[in-house]
């Protein structure tokens, strides 16, 4: 694989895994224990840290990049191993 497939094979783990992380360790206003400021969604984070989330969302994306080298390399799956119909087996009649 060249080194600019496996770059934009990151990115989009790393785009992905920013949905994945972002739910966690999120508190409202009203779980942190302050006043909830009109106009402001009662759901919407008291204190929001994007340093703190790249942080989280890059470790996540690089073990997940990891385990999809690894995967390419050894052939843990393979299409033939997700073929949940048949169509792999139907091609080669």
């Amino acid at each position: 694989m060249r080194w600019t497939s496996a770059l934009a094979i990151y990115v989009l783990f790393w785009s992905f895994s920013v949905f994945l992380v972002l739910p966690f360790g999120v508190r409202t206003t009203h779980e942190a224990g302050g006043e909830h400021i009109p106009g402001t969604a009662e759901s919407a984070p008291h204190e929001f840290r994007a340093g703190r989330i790249a942080w989280r969302v890059t470790i996540v994306a690089t073990i997940l990049f990891v385990l999809f080298q690894l995967n390419y390399h050894y052939g843990w799956v393979t299409p033939r191993d997700v073929d949940l119909f048949g169509r792999m087996d139907m091609e080669t009649r």
